[in-house]
């Protein structure tokens, strides 16, 4: 069991979620707001995508992100910030008698590309997506190939950026441990096993074990489920020796019926893990664990 827990919040994501709960942030300015308040209820990293102000959606605009940050440094917190890279990977397969007619919603980059905002902003920490991903029960592919990871790797080293290696599946997690090999990554080696995610690992404790008893020495990591399954998988992550994640990037309720608000899914998994016995990170404790510059 971990008995010093970092919390992170993914504040808002990328998904069509807006519709669904007024609390999901929208603009820079609500975004920053809703990572500040998440961070005075007990997170030490901030998990950060960005969407259109105008449309919801999500988006991969650096002039939104450094508005985002900015606002989060301009305030009196010392929380830990962490941009995702992972944005610019999907492909949408069109018909079958046309499948390279690519639907709508196809974004697809390189790597240079998805590191933009990060190589400006410079961050302490960043997503990176370990693997490629049929995603739901559509035509949609995320897409990220070997090439381009090490190419990330590298490129994140070189600007004094964490990544955050993003794991879905044991495949996954088998190239992060490749990468690390090959010493394109520094530890300690912060990875996030995800779960719940169709169609990645499935929200079960077996497979979770196995991916545990899998890392790599020097790692530490964090997980997460969606939706009712978010916070025991809090409690959870916890016994297995690891942090947890939390946010409305992955749920948006607090119990059923009721619509949470990023620190209202903090305060409750601080709860949970102050029951269980443990105790939660501040940044600065965090930024020690994780051998941040």
């Amino acid at each position: 069991m971990n008995r010093n827990v970092i919390i992170t919040c993914a504040v808002t994501g990328a998904g069509e979620t807006t519709d669904k709960s007024e609390q999901v942030p929208v603009t820079p300015q609500e975004i920053a707001d809703s990572a500040i308040e998440a961070a005075k209820a007990g997170a030490a990293i901030v998990h950060c995508h960005v969407r259109d102000p105008n449309t919801g959606k999500g988006s991969r605009n650096p002039d939104y992100y450094e508005e985002v940050v900015d606002r989060i440094r301009q305030k009196d917190t010392q929380v830990i910030i962490n941009l995702t890279a992972g944005m610019g990977g999907d492909l949408v397969i069109g018909p079958d008698e046309s499948p390279m007619d690519f639907g709508e919603g196809t974004d697809l980059v390189g790597a240079e590309e998805r590191l933009k905002h990060v190589e400006r902003i410079k961050p302490e920490i960043c997503s990176l997506d370990c693997g490629s991903l049929n995603f739901g029960d559509s035509n949609e592919v995320y897409i990220s190939t070997p090439e381009m990871l090490r190419e990330m790797t590298q490129k994140v080293r070189s600007l004094g950026v964490r990544p955050e290696l993003e794991v879905f599946d044991t495949g996954n997690l088998w190239f992060a441990e490749t990468m690390i090999e090959e010493g394109l990554i520094d530890p300690p080696f912060w990875i996030q096993l995800c779960l719940s995610i169709p169609y990645g690992t499935p929200m079960d404790i077996g497979i979770l074990n196995a991916m545990v008893n899998r890392l790599p020495a020097e790692a530490e990591f964090t997980s997460f489920g969606l939706g009712a399954m978010q916070m025991p998988m809090v409690a959870q992550s916890v016994m297995l020796g690891g942090h947890v994640r939390v946010g409305l990037e992955d749920n948006l309720y607090l119990e059923k019926g009721v619509l949470a608000s990023n620190a209202d899914l903090v305060n409750k998994a601080v709860k949970i893990i102050e029951l269980m016995g443990a105790s939660v990170q501040s940044p600065d404790e965090a930024r020690e664990t994780l051998k941040l510059k």
